[in-house]
């Protein structure tokens, strides 16, 4: 299938997005009023790309989410969701979540990319979020589904377009796997990298970016501390890769970035949050924020200057791909 690309979609200027995860109490318990404070604190401090997810606390990011952003004029910011994971009761209830978020178990995720499966998904997103109408709407996690699921799923969301229900259509995802392909077929008008355009990790997305160039597609990029390990000035022993355990190789590299970062005055979440803005594809970088000092803190880095020879140093220990910060020198 040969899609029809829609106009380019207008991001805002900030290029540092709200992301969803936290407010849906990822790992541990975040109050209403501290999801709140973040989500208006990012708003007085300029952001106004904001994503979320019905797989982030079964709809509670969503619905939090929604709730903050009700009092501000819909064209004021960008907001996009994701199909996939389709909410379902659960016959069993659980106590607590099995997926990652600190919520009641009472609901199921179900795959279902189908047609209707993503027109369920949405009107429940609409539903929670208190909106009409979704500006990006993302296949989440096809990868982790069933082989297809990718193309089944922006098919479905082609005909959610073309009703005039998104604005942009697009993948969601942490593999770089049929991406180009999905590209070159024009089916993608916004693409949502995590964890693999980072400063950690980046050789085998090197392509990608370079068809998504090519192609007119945006990018998003998320997970740029790759998990937690770069989300500190350095790495603990209870850090975090790939939401998993740290091999000692990654962790030596990471402490390789961290002395190179410090010896020009910049500490490793600043250089992790700078780095894939490099890319002249990406269009924003999408950060997790439980809290109104955590924006406060992230957007103090994003604003920090970060001297080229810091660049060309990484590059020249090996530990940064010359490519994948071409476009910063000169």
């Amino acid at each position: 299938m040969n899609g029809v690309r829609s106009p380019r979609l207008t991001m805002p200027s900030h290029p540092i997005g709200f992301g969803g995860a936290s407010v849906g109490n990822l790992r541990r318990a975040t109050t209403d009023v501290e999801s709140r404070e973040a989500i208006d604190r990012a708003w007085q401090r300029g952001i106004r790309y904001f994503d979320t997810a019905p797989h982030y606390g079964l709809g509670l990011s969503e619905a939090r989410l929604g709730a903050a952003l009700a009092p501000r004029d819909r064209h004021d910011y960008v907001l996009s969701t994701k199909v996939g994971r389709l909410l379902k009761p659960r016959p069993e209830p659980l106590s607590r979540d099995d997926d990652g978020f600190d919520v009641p178990g009472d609901l199921m995720r179900v795959w279902d990319f189908s047609l209707s499966g993503v027109r369920d998904s949405l009107e429940q997103s609409l539903g929670r979020l208190g909106v009409d109408h979704i500006d990006i709407l993302f296949v989440h996690d096809p990868d982790q589904a069933t082989p297809g699921a990718a193309i089944e799923g922006l098919e479905s969301l082609a005909v959610l377009k073309a009703e005039g229900l998104v604005d942009a259509i697009g993948v969601g995802t942490n593999s770089v796997d049929g991406l180009e392909d999905l590209m070159s077929e024009q089916l993608i008008d916004v693409l949502m990298l995590a964890n693999r355009w980072t400063l950690l990790d980046h050789v085998a997305a090197q392509s990608v970016m370079t068809a998504a160039q090519r192609h007119g597609v945006q990018v998003v990029a998320a997970g740029v501390f790759n998990s937690g390990i770069l989300a500190r000035p350095w790495p603990g022993a209870d850090a975090r890769f790939d939401y998993g355990a740290v091999p000692n190789e990654v962790m030596g590299r990471v402490r390789r970035l961290a002395d190179i970062a410090h010896d020009h005055g910049v500490d490793l979440p600043t250089a992790a949050i700078a780095f894939p803005l490099l890319q002249p594809a990406v269009v924003s970088v999408v950060l997790g924020m439980r809290s109104a000092s955590d924006v406060d803190q992230n957007v103090a880095r994003f604003e920090t200057g970060i001297p080229r020879a810091l660049w060309d140093d990484l590059v020249g220990a090996g530990l940064v791909d010359g490519a994948a910060v071409a476009s910063n020198q000169g």
